[in-house]
């Protein structure tokens, strides 16, 4: 039975990957949770099961006093056989667990094997189940029962039933992931993806850089008359990709991510980084692209607010701007223009003077003589510059004009 029983282990260590050590040791608990039952042990003794790694032979010990009376052949066919089940189905989840979790971020490759919800299982080559949950799932793309996939592994957990591996369709990396894939110059680090922006099912944007001047980055990756690129194209289903080579100059990395839309000018404002960009209208459709697609995944290429616009709505716009910027002036200087008051409103208190009825009390405020205050500090001469006022007329509003403020004041 020893040696049997190691020559199991060993067999499980090469089939299973499980390390024989780990089954030992387990063994060992199990036997000793067994031999408890058939040997009495008092609480301040220590019992100790010890199984030769190269026999096999099965010793006990109590207070390293071994112990010769135990038969373990029976105990341990039975205890065995249940540990090493238990243990290959544990050891299997965590070597399962570690392989997957050291491959998140990489492509893993299945078989479409249920549906779930809405959510797809998938068979990774009889190793795992993975899923792709809805959100994960490109909203234009279909799968059939035992059709091949390929998803990115993005997270792996631990459950009680085993490790619980998420693959994604959606995520932006497996466009990049399938490049390296493809491109050899990308996998071997002489063309770089330097950005990418993704609507999944729709359009990818990519951004590639060429360490080597010899090699054309775009090309690359579009490959002898478009074979790899259009792989690519073919693995998810029709989404649209545009190639974008990237520059360190921003006006030509902005007009690059725009394609294929021409652009005519570029203001950049380099603090809020953001750019307006001017087109031609024939071209705005194009720039701005379905549903805003086109500017909203190019932005989000560069790192940069675009705001597109038209050479005709910006001449407009700088039109409507002229004629507010001088309605604006105009309401300004009307404000800071003293408002001509009507005589019967800035005269207020002449028609106190006597012999001076509503006539004269224009003409007077006309002159800039609006209140009583006006008139009793001004002199005889200057009243006589009214019309229909004489020297004697003159004097006699002076005093009144006075004598009326002064009796005001008293009261």
């Amino acid at each position: 039975m020893s040696e049997e029983l190691l020559a199991i282990l060993e067999q499980i260590e090469r089939e299973r990957g499980i390390k024989k050590e780990v089954l030992i040791e387990a063994v060992e608990s199990a036997l000793l949770t067994a031999a408890r039952k058939v040997i009495d042990v008092k609480p301040e003794e220590e019992l100790r099961i010890e199984l030769s790694r190269d026999t096999g032979k099965i010793r006990a010990f109590r207070n390293e006093e071994e112990i010769t009376s135990i038969d373990f052949g029976r105990i341990a066919a039975s205890t065995a056989r249940q540990v090493i089940i238990q243990k290959i189905r544990e050891a299997e989840k965590e070597v399962i667990f570690n392989e997957f979790q050291g491959r998140v971020g990489e492509i893993a490759s299945g078989v479409v094997y249920r549906f779930d919800r809405g959510n797809i299982i998938v068979d990774l080559l009889g190793k795992a189940e993975g899923m792709i949950l809805r959100h994960d799932q490109s909203p234009k793309e279909e799968f059939k029962q035992g059709q091949r996939i390929r998803a990115l592994l993005t997270e792996v957990k631990k459950g009680q039933k085993g490790a619980q591996i998420f693959l994604s369709r959606a995520h932006p990396s497996l466009v990049k992931k399938l490049f390296e894939l493809e491109v050899p110059e990308i996998y071997e680090g002489i063309v770089e993806i330097k950005s990418l922006a993704r609507q999944a099912g729709e359009r990818t944007k990519i951004a590639v850089f060429s360490k080597n001047e010899k090699v054309d980055s775009v090309g690359a990756c579009v490959g002898m008359r478009g074979n790899r690129v259009r792989n690519i194209v073919n693995e998810l289903q029709g989404e649209k990709i545009d190639i974008v080579r990237y520059s360190d100059d921003i006006r030509e990395y902005i007009k690059a991510a725009l394609s294929p839309a021409e652009v005519s000018e570029i203001r950049l404002d380099k603090e809020k980084m953001r750019a307006e960009v001017i087109v031609n209208y024939d071209q705005l459709s194009l720039a701005i692209g379905k549903h805003g697609q086109n500017v909203r995944l190019a932005s989000k290429l560069i790192g940069w607010e675009l705001d597109i616009r038209t050479k005709e709505a910006l001449a407009q716009a700088a039109e409507e701007a002229k004629v507010q910027a001088e309605k604006a002036q105009a309401e300004e200087l009307a404000a800071k223009k003293p408002k001509k008051r009507k005589p019967q409103e800035s005269a207020q208190g002449l028609s106190a003077l006597s012999g001076v009825g509503e006539k004269t009390v224009g003409l007077l405020a006309e002159a800039g003589f609006e209140n009583l205050e006006a008139i009793a500090k001004t002199e005889v001469k200057d009243l006589l510059q009214v019309k229909g006022i004489g020297e004697k007329k003159a004097e006699k509003l002076i005093k009144e004009a006075r004598e009326i403020i002064r009796k005001s004041r008293k009261e």
